[in-house]
């Protein structure tokens, strides 16, 4: 039964919620109304005499007292009798008619004995007419037992008729049965139209939901519903948004690496069959050539493994301190024969990082060949560290087309590549940018690009200082060049 409950619509399951409510509340109805009703009116006809029995007690000697006695017992259609232990009245009121007298005065002895054996308080129903069980003929007797301030006990006796209820009780069963009808029919049309009014809107974002699974991200969710619904809907958008956007950068990875992938392998091959085939073509010049092709290839490949394993989670940071100074200037030294752009670098002081050294010179080496492949004509890249506070922050300039400024936001996201178009001299997959993301991410660390069209771009990131440390050595000159570097080592070779 559970399990098929479990499979019914939120439309049926909000109905019969609202059906069982109903069904409570008229059955909780039908039994205060009908079934308790006599136990309720005799407890409370039973209180109003208690109540009674203590205020007239409490104003015993009160020269009112007739006044009083008359008005709660004509509210209450009470009779009221004070009597003495030796059997003089105190007070007596008549409003009750004389059989009430009659009887009662036969009786008041016997309910004096059976109030004080019961330790100052009795009560009881009796037959107002002295034989049968008929409910119109029943009354109910309270008696309690006090001392004055001689410290004489009296009894204050209370006698009420219980209304006959029959007749009441079978006009208020006929109310119920007809109220229960309207309800019941009330009720269903509630039911049926709020399940409808709640259920409607989630079936629809449901069936929509559905076209999103196939692959179509042009869908769109209605979010003209209630608050919840709405906010449902607006999120699920915007997934559709970023989904559609997903599908087309995937979309623009797979043309990016048939493209990049099929070039150096038509280059590998063409001249590999060069060299086979025409005599003479064995040169070093078309083994580099295969040699930077297949390094290229080697690129794509570790890009597109290497932010894999970073988003999976599979790959880890661990955290030592080291120079970065030091680091970034080991790694422009491996740039001298690399390339032929001037790489420079301008430092104060060496500032130690708690930081993944391997992953960090992994940003630097991304930025760097970044800076590379987009730099203008004149073949410049400029590094350098910048020391705020406890901060440091490294900042790689080039001196390219710059990036337009509505595509800033986008271009730390994966397979994104600013220039469509594969030109030679601007090779990749668009991963870089979205591997320094994801490792800057991982050490908490900030990161940006400031850009002007026509006057390049800096990148930047940022890392919390562990220490700094005295700048020694000549590799700390401020404007320091790869490139020239590398001349001075040929001309003094």
């Amino acid at each position: 039964m559970f399990e098929s409950w479990k499979n019914v619509s939120i439309k049926w399951r909000i109905f019969g919620s609202f059906a069982a409510f109903a069904a409570v509340v008229l059955v909780v109805l039908w039994l205060f109304q009908t079934v308790f009703f006599d136990q309720f009116y005799e407890q409370t006809k039973r209180n109003e005499l208690s109540e009674a029995a203590e205020t007239i007690q409490q104003n015993l000697y009160s020269p009112n007292l007739s006044d009083m006695i008359e008005n709660t017992a004509r509210s209450g259609q009470i009779y009221a009798v004070g009597i003495r232990a030796d059997g003089q009245i105190i007070f007596n009121n008549d409003f009750s008619p004389n059989r009430f007298s009659v009887l009662i005065g036969q009786h008041l002895m016997e309910v004096l004995q059976k109030t004080v054996a019961e330790g100052g308080k009795h009560y009881e129903i009796i037959d107002s007419k002295g034989g049968g069980k008929d409910s119109s003929n029943r009354a109910q007797v309270y008696a309690t037992v006090k001392q004055d301030g001689s410290g004489n006990e009296y009894m204050i006796f209370l006698y009420t008729l219980l209304t006959p209820m029959d007749a009441t009780i079978r006009t208020i069963r006929t109310q119920i049965i007809w109220l229960t009808l309207i309800l019941l029919g009330v009720g269903a049309l509630l039911a049926l139209y709020l399940s409808h009014h709640i259920s409607s809107p989630i079936i629809r974002i449901t069936e929509t939901a559905k076209e999103l699974a196939t692959g179509d991200y042009d869908v769109s969710f209605d979010e003209n519903a209630y608050h919840e619904i709405s906010q449902l809907a607006h999120t699920l958008n915007y997934a559709a948004r970023e989904l559609g956007k997903v599908e087309h950068l995937q979309r623009d990875l797979v043309a990016n690496i048939s493209h990049d992938l099929r070039t150096p392998l038509t280059m590998i091959s063409g001249y590999a069959e060069i060299m086979r085939d025409l005599p003479g073509e064995n040169t070093p010049e078309n083994v580099q050539i295969i040699i930077d092709e297949a390094n290229r290839l080697t690129s794509l490949v570790n890009d597109t493994l290497d932010l894999s394993k970073l988003q999976s989670g599979t790959q880890k940071i661990e955290k030592t301190e080291f120079d970065l100074t030091d680091n970034i200037r080991s790694i422009l030294h491996r740039y001298d024969k690399m390339t032929d752009c001037v790489l420079t670098f301008q430092a104060d002081e060496d500032v130690v990082v708690y930081a993944d050294e391997l992953k960090i010179s992994q940003v630097v080496y991304n930025l760097i060949n970044n800076a590379i492949t987009y730099t203008g004509s004149d073949h410049r890249v400029m590094l350098r560290q910048v020391v705020d506070g406890s901060q440091v922050k490294i900042e790689v300039t080039d001196t390219g087309e710059g990036i337009p400024e509505e595509k800033l936001q986008d271009i730390w996201k994966r397979y994104y590549k600013v220039d469509k178009e594969h030109k030679r001299a601007q090779i990749g997959t668009g991963l870089g940018l979205s591997i320094v993301k994801t490792i800057l991410d991982m050490h908490d660390g900030a990161y940006g690009v400031r850009s002007a069209m026509g006057k390049g771009s800096t990148f930047w990131f940022s890392l919390t200082i562990k220490q700094q440390l005295p700048n020694v050595g000549p590799s700390a000159l401020p404007e320091q060049s790869a490139g020239s570097r590398k001349a001075e080592e040929e001309n003094t070779n």
